[in-house]
């Protein structure tokens, strides 16, 4: 079986790297902090050995698995590679180093991926000569756990790229879409009123984190409500997220971040893993109740699903990707309850296009200007599915 390079030693590069080994394959995972590597190892270990404890591998297996990942601090183990997955901090500029620095030591037909969630595909290739063997591989957290991943070529990228990468990662049972490389490609695009809208909600006083929460929780199904996940991500991670998505779409004012989460972040009140973000996690504290009010949480939820529903009907306006690939994204990619496109049939394309022009008209704000393809499909009386 083919060895699979992964760059960076972090949670996300470790659980690439267990998925990988998992199916048969070496794998190396490099990292120029020995006390990166040594925590990964011991990670990945302590996962295994869970995996034993539960009964879902034997002894044996977990041994081999283990064995099969050889750590490194040296890129030049990345040699016999066929597939390279860059899993290092968010930022253009060290990608951009590291893709030149392995092309130098990989073969010619090995595959140069990014793990990034937001960033340019075609700006990393743009330094390389050869761009278009580069390719966004886009894993969610934790990577052995979530099953979708997102494949990005960037405008390099050559067509029998595109299929070597989905057919490899496809093998390793995941769950694979393609996007178009903008920002935020599908996930990170569509999900952004999920945060963004339940922050507007909180910052107008209609109500606090905890009924918001509730409301998009327990009357819509959504696994975690917004405050909750973005303590769970970690209120820096989603915060960089919305910035970057928010420069890079030229400050449109619909991914505009908001000042109550940067201040969290300024505070260093980053959610769970600091024991403060918008809610308190220190020993002792008391988590705050919602209001059950069932008209209010109907109205909350309502503005925030037809939010999601306008940018995912954006998203597929503007080819950012398929119909059904928008659907798998957000139901396997962070576990909505429904697709998003699905969900605006159930609920009426034209009652859709309705809340949409009312929060218009209400606030006068480019933010809540209907798809066009929405306002069309309304017109014609048409449905997504």
């Amino acid at each position: 079986m083919d060895t699979i390079g992964i760059l960076g030693a972090g949670s996300m590069g470790s659980g690439i790297a267990q998925v990988a080994a998992s199916v048969g394959h070496k794998v190396v995972i490099c990292d120029n902090l020995t006390i990166a590597l040594s925590k990964s190892g011991k990670n990945i270990q302590g996962t295994l050995k869970s995996l034993v404890d539960k009964g879902k591998m034997t002894d044996s297996n977990a041994y081999e698995m283990f064995s099969r990942i050889k750590f490194s601090d040296h890129m030049s183990d990345f040699k016999d590679c066929s597939m390279v997955i860059e899993a290092i901090v968010e930022d253009i500029e060290p990608k951009q180093i590291a893709f030149k620095s392995m092309e130098a030591i990989v073969s010619e037909n090995t595959i140069l991926a990014s793990n990034t969630s937001s960033l340019s595909i075609s700006a990393m290739g743009a330094q390389l000569k050869h761009p278009q063997r580069i390719i966004g591989v886009h894993f969610f957290n934790p990577a052995p756990l979530m099953r979708l991943v997102e494949i990005i070529p960037g405008l390099q990228t050559e067509p029998t790229v595109l299929e070597r990468a989905r057919k490899l990662i496809d093998g390793w049972g995941k769950t694979t879409v393609i996007a178009k490389d903008t920002p935020g490609f599908i996930v990170n695009r569509v999900a952004r009123p999920y945060y963004g809208e339940a922050l507007r909600i909180l910052d107008e006083g209609i109500a606090d984190e905890a009924t918001i929460d509730w409301a998009m929780r327990d009357l819509s199904g959504f696994r975690m409500g917004p405050f909750e996940l973005m303590d769970f991500i970690g209120n820096d991670i989603n915060y960089a997220v919305t910035e970057v998505v928010f420069t890079n779409f030229f400050y449109d004012p619909r991914y505009r971040p908001s000042m109550t989460q940067k201040r969290l972040v300024d505070a260093n009140y980053l959610g769970r893993k600091t024991g403060r973000g918008f809610y308190d996690y220190r020993n002792g504290a008391v988590m705050p109740e919602p209001v059950r009010d069932e008209a209010l949480g109907r109205e909350i939820a309502l503005r925030i699903i037809v939010m999601l529903i306008n940018e995912a009907a954006e998203a597929l306006y503007l080819r950012i990707a398929s119909r059904d690939d928008i659907e798998l994204a957000m139901t396997n990619g962070v576990n909505y309850p429904k697709g998003l496109l699905a969900w605006a049939d159930e609920i009426g394309i034209r009652n859709v296009v309705e809340k949409l022009d009312a929060l218009y008209v209400e606030y006068l704000e480019d933010r809540y200007r209907c798809s066009p393809l929405l306002r069309k499909m309304a017109r014609n009386g048409q449905k997504f599915f």
